[in-house]
């Protein structure tokens, strides 16, 4: 049995990773869908003032609440607050799963680490609203989507990453939904500039999956995405060059 964290991206509490939980354990794992603090039913009065310290923290008490081997899954937004606390953490996490998202280096914002990702939109109260019609859901999720988002706090998004380096020992899994732009041909690419921050890409213990879905696998395709969490915790998936 593995356990899996499931840490969801903007504006989305734990209800995203509902379909993915199910089918994980119905395979006789353990999953824990996460709801980080000012979403979901955690938003409400003072949600605007929480940054990326109070993710973190709540991500770190959940690896010490789970005991070792975690596989820290992380969805998009997600990547800053899992790999801090995998950071803090390495001794707890069996292996991290970065879902359609990239790997922030220190000092790092989501805000300058996902430039061009088309984030904005008016902050009133220190909180992202949530979009209007975002990329990727199909219209037979988009109600449920819209009911269940909430705004999610900006400081998060601003707050820069504190990673001392120990979370780069870590085996990890990269899966790129192919219609929101990611791959492995990207990936190579990215290796292939010789930037130090993309060595890792093809180190040993780093595995890769492709989806054909666009930003949210969770909501389009869980039974797919869970089988390659599964896949991944047991080392599967192909290396960056094969």
């Amino acid at each position: 049995m593995t356990t899996f964290l499931l840490i969801p991206g903007l504006c989305m509490g734990g209800w995203a990773w509902e379909a993915v939980a199910a089918e994980l354990a119905a395979g006789g794992h353990r999953a824990v869908p996460v709801t980080l603090p000012g979403l979901a039913e955690r938003a409400g009065e003072g949600a605007g003032s929480i940054g990326l310290a109070e993710h973190v923290a709540e991500v770190v008490a959940l690896l010490d609440a789970q005991g070792p081997g975690v596989v820290l899954v992380a969805h998009s937004y997600a990547a800053f607050p899992a790999l801090a606390a995998a950071d803090r953490r390495p001794g707890q996490v069996a292996r991290v799963v970065f879902v359609d998202t990239g790997m922030p280096e220190n000092g790092e914002s989501v805000l300058t680490s996902f430039a061009g990702s088309g984030i904005s939109g008016p902050i009133e109260g220190g909180l992202l609203p949530v979009p209007s019609e975002p990329a990727g859901i199909p219209d037979a999720e988009l109600e449920r989507y819209h009911r269940l988002a909430t705004p999610h706090p900006a400081a998060t998004l601003t707050d820069p990453i504190e990673l001392t380096g120990a979370w780069r020992k870590l085996p990890t899994t990269g899966v790129f939904c192919l219609e929101n732009g990611l791959s492995l041909e990207v990936a190579r690419a990215l290796h292939a500039s010789g930037d130090p921050r993309f060595a890792k890409l093809a180190e040993p213990g780093v595995t890769f999956f492709e989806m054909a879905t666009g930003h949210f696998p969770m909501l389009t395709a869980p039974v797919e995405l869970a089988g390659i969490l599964v896949r991944a915790a047991a080392g599967e998936g192909a290396g960056l060059y094969g």
